[in-house]
């Protein structure tokens, strides 16, 4: 007998239940491998760097969270609020990515006057270093559904609106 097979007598020859069994083992695999691909964040491990938008963990989590905030400084810089005559003009855009999933907050601007592409561009940095923290520090956080704001103008200014 070879150490760690069963002999013949042990095997049982297949069945159809069991190779349904396989067959919805194999399928929850491939799911759960998916799943874990997605919350991985960026591809082959730790951010770069900051002038890539993305962050080199040194293992001081303030520091950490530091370089996490100076990226989004840079996506705010993007973002304009003013040039807007109507609240259609006017978008909004997640921000960050909470351990538990979704963005902390949403960052309110107008589409006529922001480049809205390099606003992404700077957000997703911004998410996928965030993702990238949370996984690195084992951070938890609450799980509720945030939407985004409803959008106003007020001077030529797109604003949240506030509930009242």
């Amino acid at each position: 007998m070879i150490p760690g097979r069963l002999s013949a007598e042990w095997a049982a020859p297949p069945t159809s239940e069991t190779k349904v069994l396989n067959r919805s083992s194999s399928a929850l695999f491939a799911i759960s491998l998916a799943i874990l691909a997605c919350s991985q964040g960026t591809p082959g491990g730790a951010p770069i760097g900051p002038g890539d938008g993305k962050i080199v963990f040194t293992g001081d989590q303030k520091g950490d969270w530091a370089q996490i905030v100076a990226l989004e400084d840079q996506a705010k810089a993007v973002a304009k609020a003013d040039g807007c005559s109507s609240a259609t003009e006017c978008r909004t855009a997640p921000v960050g990515s909470r351990a538990c999933g979704g963005p902390r907050y949403y960052l309110v601007y107008c589409a006529k006057t922001t480049d809205s592409a390099a606003l992404a561009s700077k957000l997703d940095a911004v998410a996928a270093a965030e993702r990238e923290y949370n996984t690195h520090y084992k951070l938890m956080s609450t799980c509720e559904f945030r939407m985004p704001p409803t959008v106003a103008v007020s001077g030529g200014s797109c604003q949240a609106q506030t509930a009242q």
